[in-house]
Parts: C-alpha cells; sequence; structure tokens
C-alpha cells in the first residue's frame, strides 16, 4: 500500500440509509469488549473514520433508553468473504454502551457509517516526516489500531504510546499485534507509573523530533496536552477528537467544537480527525 492510499482527503463515503449487520464475536479484553461483525453491504473504512451504532433488539421504542445511536471509531476493518470485517472496542459506561456490550453472537446491528474525515499519512503533515508516533489513552487506543494496521501496510515506520487510569479501564492491547508497544498507567499496574504523554515527551526530546508526525486520541486533557507538546516542539500532528453525536453527518450541530478566529467546526463531518494546529482552545474545559 502506497502513501496515496492513506490519504486522508480520501474519506470513504457511506451508504445512504443505515443497514442490519450481524454480531459473529464478542469477546471480554481487559475492562472492555471487542466485537467484529460482517458489514455486507458497505466500503471498507479509512482508519480514523466511524460509525454510528445502535443494537437492531431493544434500543429505545416502549423501552426508553438509549434512543440516538452511538458514535464508535472502527478499530478493525479487512476484507473478508461476503463483505468487510470491522472490529469496535466497547466500554460499558451507559444505558447505550451497556447494550452494545451485551451483544451476543447472531444479533443484529444497525450501523451508518463510515463517516467523518480519516488520517492523513505524516508526509501530508509535514515532508520531514517520514514516521508515525500514535498516542492512544484509553478507549481512545481504537482508531489508533486500524491506522497502525495502515501504516505497516505502506511500511512507515509507527511506535505506539498507550495509556490508561488502572486495570479496570484499561484492555484492547491484543489489537495492536506487537511488540513494539510502550505503557502508561496511572495506577502502576503496567509500564511507566504517570502519563502516556510523559512517554510522548521523552520521544519529543532532541533535534530528530520532527521525524514523525504524532497521532493521538484520547480524553480531552490528554488531547490537549499532545496539543501543548507538539506546538512547542513544532511537530506535526493530528488528533481524532470525541463529542456528542445524534446523527454523524452534520445535521444536528451536538458534535460542533470552537476553533481559532471564531466559528465552529463540525466533527463528524470536519473531523473527527483533525489538524492539532487548527485547535487552539483548551480541550480540557
Amino acid at each position: 500500500m502506497s502513501d496515496a492510499a492513506l490519504t486522508g482527503e480520501d474519506r470513504v463515503t457511506a451508504p445512504l440509509g443505515r443497514r442490519r449487520i450481524e454480531i459473529g464475536t464478542n469477546v471480554a479484553t481487559g475492562g472492555y469488549r471487542v466485537f467484529a461483525a460482517l458489514d455486507s453491504n458497505g466500503p471498507e473504512p479509512r482508519a480514523g473514520q466511524f460509525y454510528m451504532l445502535a443494537a437492531a433488539e431493544r434500543w429505545g421504542s416502549g423501552e426508553g433508553r438509549p434512543y440516538l445511536p452511538r458514535a464508535f471509531s472502527v478499530a478493525r476493518a479487512a476484507p473478508a468473504p461476503g463483505g468487510v470485517q470491522l472490529e469496535f472496542l466497547i466500554e460499558d459506561v451507559g444505558p447505550g454502551t451497556a447494550r452494545l456490550a451485551a451483544l451476543e453472537p447472531g444479533d443484529g446491528l444497525w450501523v451508518t457509517g463510515p463517516l467523518g474525515r480519516p488520517f492523513s499519512p505524516p508526509r501530508d503533515l509535514s515532508p520531514d516526516a517520514a514516521g508515525a508516533i500514535l498516542v492512544g489513552g484509553g478507549i481512545g487506543i481504537a482508531p489508533l489500531a486500524i491506522w497502525r494496521d495502515r501504516l505497516v501496510e505502506a511500511g512507515i515506520p509507527a511506535r505506539v504510546l498507550l495509556g490508561f487510569r488502572n486495570e479496570e479501564h484499561s484492555g484492547g492491547l491484543e489489537l495492536f499485534d506487537c511488540s513494539e508497544v510502550r505503557l502508561a498507567s496511572e495506577d502502576g499496574h503496567a509500564g511507566h507509573r504517570g502519563y502516556v504523554t510523559d512517554l510522548l515527551a521523552v520521544l519529543l526530546e532532541g533535534d530528530d523530533a520532527r521525524s514523525a508526525a504524532v497521532y493521538a486520541c484520547g480524553p480531552p486533557p490528554m488531547l490537549e496536552a499532545v496539543r501543548e507538546m507538539c506546538k512547542e516542539r513544532g511537530v506535526a500532528a493530528q488528533l481524532a477528537m470525541e463529542a456528542p453525536m445524534a446523527c454523524g453527518f452534520g445535521a444536528c450541530m451536538g458534535c460542533a467544537v470552537a476553533i481559532p478566529g471564531g466559528g465552529f467546526m463540525r466533527l463528524c463531518v470536519d473531523g473527527p480527525v483533525v489538524d492539532a494546529s487548527a485547535i487552539e482552545t483548551a480541550l480540557g474545559e
């Protein structure tokens, strides 16, 4: 796969309407779950794109919450007999995610997608960037897993830094299928005791810091720290951001975030992947 096949401007457009697919597997991974489903009518997504998901049964209608679909970045995608195999990383934190985490093989899943803007290759962000540094926090590691797959396929070196709050809120390491992952945990249960941005600070020291572009996804305070570090060192970076979404295609304005100079961007269509230089507000506020 060439850099051209990775371009962030070449987003895959979702087919009109939602479609029903079937859960193939749902397995525990630490405090999270990974479920896989075969999409027989949708295109293969780009790394960084997302889907709107809703269980086909016991979702809204007469049973109350959840009402709206939930947005999830795809963690892995690959051609398979009969369609595209999709994998999603889920953490049970509320009515919607609880229902999705409880899906069993054979259950139906409504999907709309792929949606949004994907990651761009390092040299699209900076001519000096020959490699990538992937920085993930918590459930935000999901889109970085598929991005690492695509970078490896293109022969682009990538270093992976993952951080978790504690053992209960961690998992999904098998999605990266490599021994080159460096870990950080706030409670010290794995790897460096502290923040994943501590590990990033080490990699960004020295004159060769600009030889790699940074890609990050995680909690807003982590993303703000990554943005500030990269800005100070002149390192190109993209952030995969999260916001509440009701539609996924720009109609509801629920995912609007402020941009420098005034105005807003809708993360579902202008993101969720955005250039760090385009975000100057404090993401942690």
